[in-house]
């Protein structure tokens, strides 16, 4: 049964991806970061399919199917819900991309169709189509003795009806991964041409004997929602060949969506619906290039003030002023807690750390749980260090982590081929925890330094996301940590933690009891939540039950939300956010109480049903002032943003919170700011580790400016 506080996930989804689209429309945004939004808007779109289109088709197909406890909607409704919105996004988003196309002719960079060519630049792409595209082609025609072929996954096909002595064959061709996407034409200004749209205008040649009747792009989309949780894997020493297997049965699966480049016959339509296998509502008609990585490579294509005029000013990471990284990092921080936030803060002081520690004498062993990693990543050269070094180093893998696969495939391998001890998770559960536990035995015992973030170790979305980031030398944490460790490399997802809160076991029932705590306070109550995404019923009617308290509820949603504000008698107390900027928003922190009755922790987990009930992760408590101080302050700044920031209506829309230009408060550009002002006073301060934190007086002079009205 629907609850009138409460929304379908997959629909919530489909609005956070409007939301991005929507940047893309933001004329104080630059032209080619817009670009990037489109392309981010389709890569999401992309990944929604293949996930979350394609388990719901398999639900559909199932007898008892399931309902959905936040909509009441089976999956077959929840599907045709999907096919309709998306059906408005692509229209929105194929204007927003004519429009942005347009003004980017004006700077000199155009898309060009192939009957925009002049006959010397068609010349030229003609030798350059016959020696370096045409040779690698695979054109097929389907007759008695050609069967259909197999479609790959998101592969740009060409398609094509000939005619041949009066009988009509149907041809294709798979644009080749090897080649690239567009092809830049000489010249002063970036002008370039799809690689489909060249092929396209070369059919006659490649099919001489024929006569071409019909043509189009097309691009089939599958599902790729494999699961090995669901099979009976044995987590022995060969669960990377298992996990090979299933990355290739991913490419297999059914089709789920159709994207065609024109309008074509029905005939021809009909015929390729059935041949893939779908139905009309899933077939759509876009005008936009089927993959849009290109756009994150135009700046190179471009004149350093060209590119510098049409892109983001930009911004390095700074470095913390707490720390000094000519010094001991080990010993700085046993002397005083550190809290990183990414991307305004640079991430190198952890891997110093790890470097560090691969090296000091003190040092015995170096845990991790790992989900993401770069393709490049120093954390594991370090990792790896430490084990050759005679560390006894420990690494949780999760090679299930969607679409990484191949990747952690690689590093574990790395890994292991150093002499590190890999773990590589539980069969029913994932996991997503983001912790790191340096051990030392000095002359004065057993010490722990302990890492706790809510993103990934991952050195280039350290850049992208915002994240924050705890190096502690607290022992109690420290102990946790380590019995976290062991339970891990014993199975045991039961224990009991004194001060981590773990999934899932504990993560849940604590955070229901927090919230608890504050209904108990009534109107004097407060809950400040960052997160991406909330969908677990459970924690969203314990969150009504607090709001019908007269508990003041303040929350920061980036994705999917699927509780609603401020219906009367159920959520009028909660108030909900969401912030679609220039970084991805990323950090979960949990709030619970006001003053020095707050309790705060960071997480790596969401309120999802997934992330508290299916996944091992972890939220740490943050106990140091300064820490906390700077936390709030992030907090109030997101809470006071009036640029990028929307607010839920109760009807499931968003509203802009726009301020005139002068009163405009964008959170990630103040966190900006005042990371470089913060930075900048290593250069007036000399101490390795500062006594008084200047980042904190730096946000103090801000702290009125931006912080948001109380509710």
């Amino acid at each position: 049964m629907a609850k009138e506080y409460t929304q379908n996930r997959e629909l919530s989804w489909l609005k956070f991806n409007e939301r991005v689209l929507e940047e893309a429309e933001d004329e104080t945004v630059p032209l080619l970061e817009r670009l990037k939004f489109v392309s981010i808007f389709t890569s999401n779109l992309d990944e929604f399919f293949m996930i979350r289109v394609g388990s719901l088709t398999e639900l559909m197909h199932l007898k008892e199917s399931s309902i959905d406890n936040k909509s009441g909607m089976d999956a077959s409704q929840q599907l045709a819900a999907i096919y309709d919105a998306v059906k408005v996004l692509y229209k929105k988003r194929d204007k927003i991309y004519g429009d942005l196309e347009r003004q980017l002719r004006v700077h000199g960079i155009c898309n060009l169709s192939y009957r925009e060519l002049d006959d010397s630049e068609k010349k030229q792409l003609k030798k350059y189509f016959s020696e370096y595209i045409e040779p690698v082609l695979s054109p097929q025609i389907v007759d008695e003795h050609h069967p259909f072929p197999h479609l790959a996954n998101k592969t740009v096909h060409i398609g094509a009806m000939l005619e041949i002595k009066n009988r009509e064959v149907f041809s294709v061709i798979p644009v080749p991964a090897i080649v690239p996407a567009i092809i830049y034409l000489k010249g002063d200004d970036c002008r370039y041409i799809r690689v489909e749209e060249l092929i396209t205008a070369h059919l006659g040649e490649i099919f001489s004997d024929y006569k071409v009747k019909e043509k189009v792009s097309f691009c089939v989309t599958r599902n790729a929602d494999i699961n090995p949780g669901d099979e009976e894997f044995d987590f022995g020493e060969d669960f990377r060949k298992k996990m090979k297997k299933v990355l290739k049965q991913r490419c297999r699966l059914g089709a789920v969506r159709l994207e065609i480049s024109e309008e074509i016959s029905e005939k021809f339509l009909k015929y390729l619906m059935e041949k893939i296998g779908l139905m009309p509502q899933q077939v759509y008609l876009t005008g936009l290039p089927f993959k849009m990585d290109y756009a994150f490579g135009l700046t190179g294509q471009l004149s350093k003030d060209k590119a510098l005029a049409l892109s983001y000013s930009r911004f390095d990471p700074q470095q913390n002023p707490q720390l000094s990284l000519s010094q001991s990092l080990i010993k700085q921080i046993r002397q005083k807690d550190v809290l990183l936030s990414y991307p305004f803060e640079s991430m190198e002081p952890f891997i110093l750390l790890l470097k560090e520690a691969a090296v000091n004498p003190a040092v015995v062993s170096v845990k991790i749980t790992i989900y993401r990693l770069a393709s490049q990543a120093k954390i594991v050269e370090y990792l790896c260090q430490a084990a050759e070094n005679g560390k006894e180093v420990t690494v949780i893998i999760e090679l299930r982590a969607r679409f990484d696969e191949q990747n952690n495939i690689d590093w574990s391998e790395r890994l292991e081929e150093a002499g590190c001890r890999l773990i590589y998770g539980f069969e029913d559960y994932k996991v997503h925890s983001k912790i790191c536990q340096i051990t030392l035995n000095d002359r004065s015992g057993i010490h722990y330094i302990t890492q706790i973030g809510t993103g990934n170790y991952n050195e280039k979305t350290a850049k992208q996301y915002t994240d924050l980031s705890l190096i502690t030398a607290n022992q109690q944490i420290g102990s946790d940590a380590a019995l976290f460790f062991k339970n891990m490399a014993i199975g045991n997802l039961n224990a009991r933690y004194d001060q981590l809160l773990v999934s899932p076991n504990s993560l849940k029932s604590a955070v229901i009891d927090l919230i608890n705590r504050e209904i108990s306070k009534g109107s004097a109550g407060r809950i400040t939540l960052k997160l991406n995404s909330i969908t677990d019923i459970d924690i969203i009617e314990k969150l009504k039950q607090a709001s019908c308290a007269g508990v003041k509820i303040q929350m920061i949603v980036r994705g999917i939300c699927c509780i609603l504000p401020g219906i009367p008698g159920k959520t009028e107390n909660i108030e909900i956010k969401s912030i679609v900027g220039r970084f991805l928003e990323h950090s979960r922190v949990y709030c619970f109480g006001s003053g020095s009755d707050e309790k705060m922790y960071i997480s790596s987990a969401d309120f999802m049903t997934r992330n508290t009930s299916r996944r091992v992760e972890v939220a740490c408590p943050v106990f140091d002032k300064e820490c906390r101080d700077k936390i709030r302050n992030i907090l109030d700044c997101c809470l006071g943003d009036n640029a990028k920031g929307r607010l839920l209506q109760p009807d499931g829309s968003y509203i802009y919170l726009r301020a005139e230009n002068d009163d405009k408060k964008d959170c990630q550009q103040l966190l900006m700011t005042w990371a470089i002002e913060a930075a900048g006073s290593q250069n007036q301060e000399k101490a390795s580790v500062f006594s008084v934190s200047y980042f904190k007086q730096v946000l103090d002079r801000f702290i009125n400016y931006i912080k948001p009205k109380r509710m």
